[in-house]
């Protein structure tokens, strides 16, 4: 019984660390993003950025996604890194990938399966997505991206 209760504690602790780590990397992402686009709050010009906000997503999406690499693999799984670093940086992109394609997906399903269209709607279904997203992520990243040594 003291074993099943430790790993469950593992587990909440990482569970604690990973959502940490990606609320921060949300910040940088968002922050990252309305900096570069609409520059820093009350600056009338705009930011630096702020006639390609396609390529200002790409960067900011990418620091964040960079930041999450970082945070999760020295804090959150700090004891469960590869050694080949490489390896360990294209299964979480490849993790991180498919957790856009399920959000992406529950948008799509909303608007082209059910025929919801509105802004409540669309929310919803990212919201719904930015969950099943995260599961999958941590399960990922637990299972295949940081694994114990």
């Amino acid at each position: 019984m003291l074993r099943v209760r430790d790993t469950v504690r593992g587990v909440w602790r990482e569970a604690a660390k990973f959502g940490a780590v990606g609320a921060l990397a949300f910040v940088v992402d968002n922050g990252g993003y309305n900096l570069l686009v609409f520059g820093p709050p009350g600056g009338a010009q705009g930011g630096v950025m702020r006639a390609a906000p396609v390529q200002a997503s790409v960067i900011a999406t990418g620091a964040a996604t960079l930041f999450s690499w970082v945070g999760n693999r020295y804090w959150t799984y700090s004891h469960r890194h590869r050694e080949k670093v490489t390896q360990e940086l294209t299964l979480f992109l490849f993790a991180n990938i498919v957790g856009v394609a399920i959000t992406a997906g529950t948008v799509f399903a909303s608007r082209h399966l059910l025929g919801l269209e509105s802004v409540l709607s669309d929310n919803a279904a990212r919201l719904f997505g930015w969950v099943l997203a995260t599961l999958f992520r941590f399960f990922a990243y637990r299972r295949y991206v940081f694994v114990a040594p």
